[in-house]
């Protein structure tokens, strides 16, 4: 593309904002400090029930690991010699 010729996008974009601006309604400011306030405590407690599961399940393994105890090796489970064939 040559130098001298200006990009059509930018000329239409240049064009828009120089435009006339919508009017925006006066509580916008109001409504989107609501919504995120509501987002904001949505997530605290989305955030908060997971670390709440997250600790039960910890819990749970440990009681788990305490009375079945994994890491001790099982008895050999060894049959008795054959006598009198």
């Amino acid at each position: 593309m040559s130098g001298d010729r200006p990009d059509p996008r930018e000329e239409q974009v240049r064009r828009m904002l120089d435009g006339p601006h919508p009017v925006l309604p006066p509580d916008l400011a109001a409504r989107a400090v609501r919504r995120g306030g509501r987002r904001l405590r949505w997530r605290r407690a989305a955030h908060r029930t997971a670390a709440w599961l997250l600790a039960a399940l910890l819990v749970a393994v440990l009681v788990w690991a305490g009375f079945d105890q994994p890491w001790t090796a099982e008895p050999a489970q060894v049959t008795p010699p054959l006598e009198g064939w």
